[in-house]
């Protein structure tokens, strides 16, 4: 009995002193950062650029290799995150709200914002109104003018169902009464912008980094930005609210990093308390500018309350929306 019970305390201080060693430990080997879309389109684009100065000593000292799960408007990824993916903190996510939340309120997913843990944000892309170079459509009204003279006409590639892309598409349908055909793309917003330069359709809903990069070629004019507020990158752009259009920010593309629900949370603390700091890095601020990609860097508790608010906004915007 007395043999048991010296064990017992001994299993039990070591589980005390378990996660502290792990975390002191962490990390020792190189993080894989899981993307649920295909290379090229913004969301790999900006991981690449944030996770690069990630080996740095004063950041994680280790490097973060970009895994790549494209398809269903990021359902693959993140089905495969919260049922598949380990919980050591060696495997973490890129997360897009407000797709993720999106979609498992529409349902028919294996996660929601309990399966997955925040760590931290480093951007928000608003969504953009995109038409070809060469489209006859020079303004957001000429092209709703169009849309509303001629119902169905009109087709708009996105990046998914229930993606920012999508969400924004139905505001703009309901907020002007004309009827568009959204069709959702393979292979993400890299594949949704090529089909606007390619005139595979009349217009596109994008990101603005996709899109700014895309007008920096002479590839496509945009219309309109779906933010209360014109964009510094795009200062000759109108928001849609300005064109006399109710659409609101709800569509903004927020990209953070997170990792499994029951990743340790000595881990956890870890990461949150590292990562922002490696965002804020001035290579990664220099690469981001001249990418066209927006920066808002909010810490692990600031990401909580945003997943938060974005779920109650987005349960009521859907059922009006459907």
């Amino acid at each position: 009995m007395k043999l048991r019970l010296i064990a017992s305390a001994v299993l039990a201080a070591a589980s005390l002193t378990a996660a502290p060693i792990v975390a002191a430990e962490y990390p020792d080997r190189p993080v894989s950062l899981m993307v649920s879309y295909g290379a090229g389109g913004a969301t790999d684009f900006q991981a690449r650029i944030v996770t690069m100065v990630a080996g740095n000593e004063e950041y994680l000292g280790q490097p973060m290799v970009i895994i790549n799960k494209p398809g269903a408007g990021g359902r693959v990824g993140w089905n495969w995150f919260a049922s598949e993916a380990d919980s050591d903190g060696y495997t973490m996510g890129a997360y897009n709200i407000p797709h993720f939340i999106a979609q498992s309120i529409e349902g028919g997913v294996k996660y929601s914002a309990e399966s997955f843990e925040p760590i931290a944000n480093w951007g928000a892309d608003p969504a953009v109104v995109v038409v070809g170079a060469d489209s006859p459509y020079n303004t957001i009204e000429e092209l709703v003018g169009f849309a509303t003279e001629n119902p169905g006409k009109v087709t708009l590639s996105g990046a998914g169902l229930y993606v920012g892309h999508h969400i924004a598409a139905l505001q703009i349908e309901k907020a002007t009464g004309a009827k568009m055909a959204y069709i959702p793309t393979k292979g993400g917003g890299a594949a949704a912008m090529k089909a606007v330069i390619a005139g595979d359709v009349i217009a596109g809903v994008n990101n603005l980094s996709d899109a700014f990069r895309a007008r920096e070629a002479g590839n496509v004019k945009i219309l309109a930005v779906a933010d209360l507020e014109r964009s510094d990158f795009l200062p000759d752009v109108p928001t849609l609210k300005e064109a006399g259009f109710d659409v609101d920010n709800s569509s903004v593309n927020f990209r953070g990093v997170m990792v499994p629900k029951g990743t340790d949370p000595a881990i956890i603390e870890k990461l949150a308390a590292t990562v922002p700091q490696m965002f804020e890095n001035a290579r990664v601020a220099k690469q981001m500018q001249a990418g066209g990609s927006p920066m808002h860097i909010m810490t692990r508790d600031e990401v909580l309350e945003m997943w938060a608010a974005r779920e109650e906004t987005l349960q009521d915007l859907l059922a009006g929306l459907k």
